[in-house]
């Protein structure tokens, strides 16, 4: 049928019409099927009917859990329904909701001298939780933070994940709200905090990343080096950003022919922007895996270029440490969660 294999995304194809595209997405046995001209889809859904027994389930509503709403310049998504049966699940469906997914200041460790609670329960709710991160960037570092205690999960460790459950309670209906615009620059955004994990000094590395004015992708993760400096840790973050931008870039370009432009990465930590820009190894650097200046070379070929952004307009702070309610609530809303109202519309699952 003519479709080119995304080279980035192997699940995605594409087929171009001079100024025209779409694009079929696959998942087992499902298509979605979206593009710039509603004629060449249903030129495209007929055909495959013509071939294939399969069913037209029409507009995209709800998938996997995910609610999706379509309306005249805008698509919202969130996961309403997905949360109230971890609510359920939990036994918590009633609770009193709180406003922070995890207490400022928190520190979580191994505990080895806490009770032990039972480990299949924790990990099946951390593991609801998980998946609840494709709408939610909001809390992508609480539910972090819980995972790594699932081999051995104490009294404490399910103490957070109860704190992030009330707060689920009070946000079900939170998602994002992707509208239609014409900016469509690719912006990032990369944190880090140092030596946050109490059992082995490793710092947390946080980045998101924006095409125009909505969040597309996001990470917390838990570093794989200790940093010895704040300046290194977020040196680390930033090629792990770097990395995330190349990809983007390449899958952007490829599927809606964003033109390859430098990608603007944005860092709170002067030092750790001096250190990208810097290609010569001094006392400084030298220790530092090689892998992490990988950077370093993005600036140099113009892929990416690094920028000082402000503490209180980093983005990506959320996701690297836990925060007092007024700063969590101020970044919630910069990271693109914020309330969608309830659809009268019943959803399965």
């Amino acid at each position: 049928m003519g479709f080119q294999r995304c080279l980035q995304e192997k699940a995605v194809y594409r087929k171009a019409f001079d100024k025209e595209f779409i694009i079929v997405a696959v998942y087992v046995d499902d298509l979605f099927v979206t593009g710039t001209y509603l004629e060449l889809i249903n030129q495209f859904k007929r055909r495959m009917a013509s071939q294939f027994e399969m069913w037209d389930l029409g507009e995209l509503t709800y998938y996997l859990g995910i609610e999706v709403s379509q309306e005249k310049g805008c698509v919202k998504i969130k996961q309403e329904s997905y949360a109230m049966k971890i609510l359920k699940e939990a036994g918590m469906e009633d609770c009193n909701a709180t406003l922070c997914p995890m207490e400022p200041g928190l520190k979580l460790s191994k505990a080895e001298n806490e009770p032990e609670v039972e480990a299949t329960h924790y990990r099946k709710l951390v593991g609801c939780l998980r998946y609840l991160l494709h709408t939610r960037p909001d809390l992508t570092y609480p539910v972090g933070v819980v995972s790594r205690y699932m081999q051995s999960p104490r009294e404490s460790h399910a103490r957070a994940v109860k704190q992030i459950l009330r707060y689920l309670q009070g946000t079900t209906s939170f998602g994002i709200n992707y509208e239609r615009g014409n900016d469509m620059k690719l912006v990032g955004y990369s944190d880090s905090s140092h030596n946050v994990d109490v059992d082995d000094g490793r710092s947390t590395t946080g980045h998101v990343f924006y095409l125009g004015t909505s969040p597309i992708t996001w990470c917390s993760q838990k570093q794989a080096t200790v940093a010895l400096s704040s300046c290194e840790a977020e040196f680390m973050a930033a090629t792990a950003a770097a990395c995330q931008a190349i990809w983007l870039r390449e899958l952007l370009a490829e599927l809606i022919g964003l033109e390859k432009q430098k990608v603007l990465i944005r860092v709170d930590n002067k030092s750790a922007i001096a250190l990208s820009k810097n290609p010569v190894f001094h006392g400084r650097s030298k220790h530092i895996n090689t892998r992490y200046h990988f950077i370093r070379e993005c600036v140099e070929n113009e892929q990416v270029v690094v920028e000082h952004v402000s503490g209180d307009k980093q983005r990506a702070d959320a996701l690297t440490k836990a925060l007092a309610r007024i700063r969590f609530k101020e970044m919630r809303s910069l990271l693109g969660v914020q309330e969608l109202p309830s659809s009268t519309q019943k959803f399965r699952g």
